[in-house]
């Protein structure tokens, strides 16, 4: 599921796409998947499939704003993928170096905030270095988000949640009982927790994603966004991220517009005899 995020707002000539019948939704989230094996397919070297998918990934957020999704979340590298060559892991951080620097002026430039999902620990310093400059350079923008999940997994990062929960149980700063208080509702119908502000999504005015993409056919999810994905609705393409293009972009946002989104309430298609509140 590595792939780099690279240039996200470069202009692609693109055109508009009518969205007037569509839902859009506020966030999704991408498992960027099928890299190598695209590759493979094509007879071309691994490193060269991470690149393409770099390139599917700068137009699909690209696109994805254009269309007013709010907030895009892709998982590039995740924590199971230091498994990996050597030599594919240094390639993949270093593409991520080499390219950090054109997002980030193209964030700025769009008024976007970066957030980095993830650890930071294991990740080269000058890498994280660039994500923390990002993210202190862009934390006064709203107008779009973009989630970079470098290292990440979902069941690390309700462990890491937990443990920043206990350290202010033990400081006396919240109560044990606090973290399940209601603080707010997923599209105004399903309940988050307190605990939501300890996960490496806090803060942001759209943690929970309403789609889940993963490209490559794999109809898994891995453990990504473990907690935030309680009512995400899922799609899974059979195209290799490389391939995943603007137009299956559209396909799966035009899938998503026909779901009925119940949240264990009754059907909006069909309703019953009772009211959803």
């Amino acid at each position: 599921m590595a792939g780099p995020p690279g240039n996200l707002y470069m202009s692609d000539n693109i055109e508009n796409t009518n969205t007037e019948n569509l839902k859009i939704p506020n966030h999704i989230a991408v498992v960027c998947d099928g890299n190598r094996r695209w590759a493979k397919e094509k007879g071309l070297p691994t490193f060269q499939g991470h690149f393409e998918g770099f390139q599917a990934a700068r137009k699909l957020v690209r696109k994805a704003h254009e269309m007013g999704v709010h907030t895009v979340t892709l998982w590039v590298f995740s924590t199971e993928n230091w498994n990996r060559s050597k030599e594919e892991v240094d390639y993949l951080m270093n593409l991520y170096i080499r390219h950090f620097d054109e997002t980030l002026k193209e964030a700025l430039e769009n008024k976007t905030r970066v957030y980095h999902l993830g650890r930071k620990d294991r990740i080269p310093v000058k890498l994280k270095n660039k994500i923390l400059d990002a993210e202190e350079k862009t934390k006064g923008f709203t107008k779009n988000v973009i989630n970079i999940a470098l290292d990440y997994g979902g069941h690390d990062d309700i462990l890491r949640a937990i443990q920043k929960a206990i350290k202010d149980v033990l400081a006396g700063k919240i109560k044990p009982e606090e973290l399940s208080e209601e603080v707010g509702k997923f599209n105004g119908k399903y309940s988050m927790p307190l605990f939501k502000n300890y996960l490496d999504t806090k803060d942001q005015p759209y943690p929970y994603p309403d789609l889940i993409i993963r490209t490559g056919g794999e109809q898994r999810l891995s453990g990504f966004l473990s907690w935030q994905l309680a009512y995400s609705e899922m799609y899974f393409p059979e195209v290799y991220l490389p391939a995943f293009t603007p137009e299956e972009l559209i396909k799966a946002i035009e899938d998503f517009s026909g779901r009925d989104r119940r949240y264990g309430g009754n059907s909006q298609k069909s309703p019953g005899d009772y009211t959803n509140k």
